[in-house]
């Protein structure tokens, strides 16, 4: 068997663009997909996949392991980011292909499933209510901390058991807080006060009595403060008993002094590439949960990230906030692995997204089901993309 062909397809996804990775072959109706993201701090990646591309032509795309050992060391010299991501979008399509020809769910391919069934937290929770994302997926938008406390019961009542939140501002006109993206105010210096601990507190009170006391409550403050930040956010959040505590850091010590001075747990590594980047964060036991992205490492890299975190004994949940290919990917993450957390979903998203898809993933009572079909377990359907053609 052999590649022949690699492409890449768009779709409008509001205020982000779906975006998915095809390889054929010359087995005819043998298609692997997978998808990936060139949103937000990642443009041009299309552009180096299809630089890549020309170089597996021809390669028996059944030998996953060895078409990634030959790109990373063709690459190694810009290892990880972009080149990383690309590399993975090849792996991921890749395993699809593979399951598909020997008839099996991809999960299937690494001793799995462990599990059949995920339960999901219901990520970015009132991000999308807030701005100009809100009229698109039809919700009621998040103005005060009663709208909050709103979209908590939502979670509860649609059967979720935990939910996630970005801290959010509500003095004048409600927004995210996300300078640590250069957006909005306190870049590029992340410092915190008191006026914005304290909104923060509000929030998950909020969130606490909308939800009730049995749904899990986590917030991830991405790259928005510095060390010190952080120990005054988790030190103030304590008496509202989050789940986890989410942070972005490039230095392992650091967040292993902020995993030391809290008794919240910590969560981070979302944003990391490879084994070997993922390592120190493991030995200077910097997490309570590490945070892997299948789309960005390629499911049989985020396997060896998962095995190695269980070696320090601690568990693994994927960072998942993109289409539903990319949640069926994850899934089979989680169902191969043996130190599974929790599992990230986006719940509110455009009207369209399931139509991009063959079969939507199915979620009963805040619980994902593995698919059992070879493959991730759906395809993406073309016709469907076509009509919804990405606004760049």
């Amino acid at each position: 068997m052999k590649i022949t062909r690699i492409s890449s397809l768009h779709a409008d996804a509001g205020w982000r663009v779906f975006s998915y990775l095809k390889i054929e072959t010359d087995q005819q109706g043998l298609i692997g997909w997978s998808e990936y993201n060139e949103s937000y701090g990642n443009k041009g990646l299309s552009t180096v996949i299809e630089k890549l591309g020309p170089h597996i032509i021809g390669d028996d795309p059944l030998s996953n392991e060895r078409i990634h050992a030959k790109l990373y060391a063709m690459t190694r010299q810009t290892a990880g980011g972009i080149m990383g991501q690309a590399i993975a979008a090849i792996e991921n399509a890749l395993l699809d292909v593979k399951a598909k020809a020997l008839g099996v769910p991809v999960s299937t391919l690494f001793g799995g499933p462990i599990r059949e069934r995920m339960r999901l937290y219901w990520s970015h929770c009132g991000n999308y209510r807030i701005g100009p994302a809100q009229k698109l997926i039809g919700k009621p938008p998040i103005r005060t901390l009663d709208d909050i406390a709103a979209c908590g019961r939502e979670v509860r009542d649609q059967g979720y058991t935990a939910l996630k939140a970005n801290a959010y501002l509500l003095d004048g006109e409600a927004r995210v807080h996300m300078p640590g993206f250069g957006r909005g105010a306190g870049a590029p210096e992340l410092n915190w006060d008191w006026k914005l601990l304290d909104a923060m507190a509000a929030q998950m009170q909020a969130f606490r009595e909308g939800a009730g006391p049995d749904v899990d409550l986590l917030i991830d403050l991405n790259y928005n403060f510095k060390t010190e930040g952080y120990l005054q956010v988790a030190r103030h959040l304590e008496p509202y008993r989050l789940t986890w505590l989410e942070i972005d850091s490039a230095n392992p010590e650091a967040l292993a002094t902020i995993r030391r001075g809290s008794r919240t747990p910590i969560a981070s590594c979302e944003s990391l590439f490879g084994a070997r980047v993922f390592r120190p964060y493991f030995e200077h036991q910097s997490v309570d949960v590490a945070i892997i992205d299948v789309t960005w490492n390629g499911l049989a890299q985020a396997l060896k990230i998962a095995a190695m975190a269980d070696a320090f004994e601690i568990n693994v949940a994927p960072h998942n906030f993109y289409g539903h290919l990319s949640t069926l990917m994850s899934a089979h993450f989680c169902a191969a692995v043996p130190n599974f957390r929790i599992m990230e979903l986006d719940v509110d998203d455009v009207p369209w997204k399931d139509e991009l898809v063959t079969v939507p993933p199915v979620i009963d009572q805040g619980n994902l089901i593995l698919p059992k079909v070879p493959g991730w377990g759906a395809d993406i359907d073309e016709a469907a993309v076509r009509r919804h053609p990405p606004k760049f």
